[in-house]
């Protein structure tokens, strides 16, 4: 009780730093559940860089519901704005409450598809209109997760210089989710770089680790989207996967991606009342709303049905394989 009395009388003087190393992230929890730390509300706001109170209030939330759990112990937790534009401002962020970090790094959200004559649920390279949880819709899905399994494989071998390639090996961090999130494994959510090899091949290299019973390996041209759209699934830069990975391979944490279905829904009832959202209490980024006029969740009770059908009317081809390079 001594020791406590001094660090109180401590504190004050010297900020929250002098403890903050030396606590649990559980022990952050009880102490800051009360509100936002100072530190961390100077980032709070619409502008390049900061954050959303609303999104900060739902991952912060989350994080620490995790914390006092047990289900996670990593200092640092994520959060996504896919109301934001997609572009090099950023809207993931990385925050490590301990020791006073909040980084902010550029995200990709889901497409979507366009099933010609059916129902148009695809989304522009800059702002997302549509968001479902539906499997095989291609769309974010906000919410809870927490990050799972990390898995590395083989994509194939790219062009680097004359005469030298380099191999592609492209990690997937597993995210599970919880309510509407729940079928994040069954829809292979996750996080992963924005590459691709395109132009894919079979090159005869029977020396290679990679190589199939017959010799050959895949090799095509690096494409990096980084800023652009994926499958549903998180996208990062390849540099900054590979921080993210370095803090989540043994230490899962936790993601909120901003907005779920309620505020979709809530948004899209406010705009087609012909009222403003901020004066209704919600948040939207409001240049990407002047965009998409107003979003829209697609429930998976109803998509789902709408693209299994869509898939019985137009069968896939029977796969191609994949050729033979040309050249040596």
């Amino acid at each position: 009780m001594r020791l406590r009395s001094v660090l109180l009388k401590i504190v004050p003087l010297f900020g929250l730093a002098v403890i903050a190393s030396s606590m649990s992230p559980r022990s952050l929890a009880a102490e800051q559940s009360s509100g936002v730390p100072a530190w961390l509300a100077a980032h709070v706001g619409e502008g390049e860089g900061q954050i959303a109170s609303p999104v900060l209030q739902k991952a912060r939330a989350l994080y620490l519901r995790k914390l006092s759990e047990g289900a996670v112990r990593n200092p640092c937790y994520f959060a996504m704005d896919a109301t934001r534009p997609n572009d090099s401002a950023g809207r993931f962020y990385i925050i490590c409450e301990a020791d006073h970090s909040f980084r902010v790094i550029a995200a990709g959200h889901g497409s979507g598809r366009d099933l010609s004559g059916v129902a148009d649920f695809s989304n522009g390279r800059d702002c997302a209109r549509n968001f479902s949880n539906a499997n095989d819709s291609d769309l974010t899905a906000g919410g809870p997760y927490v990050t799972g399994e990390t898995k590395t494989s083989f994509k194939g071998y790219y062009r680097v210089a004359a005469n030298q390639d380099a191999v592609l090996m492209r990690s997937f961090i597993q995210f599970d989710g919880e309510g509407e999130t729940a079928n994040a494994r069954q829809r292979a959510i996750g996080g992963h770089a924005a590459v691709a090899l395109k132009g894919v091949c079979l090159r005869k290299e029977p020396g290679s680790p990679y190589a199939n019973q017959d010799g050959y390996v895949p090799s095509g041209h690096l494409v990096d989207y980084t800023g652009g759209r994926s499958d549903g699934c998180t996208s990062w830069s390849p540099s900054d996967i590979r921080r993210i990975i370095a803090m989540v391979r043994s230490d899962p944490t936790t993601l909120y991606i901003y907005p779920d279905a309620a505020v979709v829904n809530a948004v899209a009832r406010t705009v087609a009342a012909g009222q403003s959202p901020p004066r209704a209490g919600l948040y939207w980024n409001a240049s990407c709303l002047r965009k998409i006029h107003a979003p829209r969740f697609w429930a998976r009770e109803s998509l789902e049905p709408i693209l299994a059908q869509y898939r019985l009317d137009h069968p896939a081809p029977p796969p191609r394989p994949t050729p033979i390079c040309a050249g040596p």
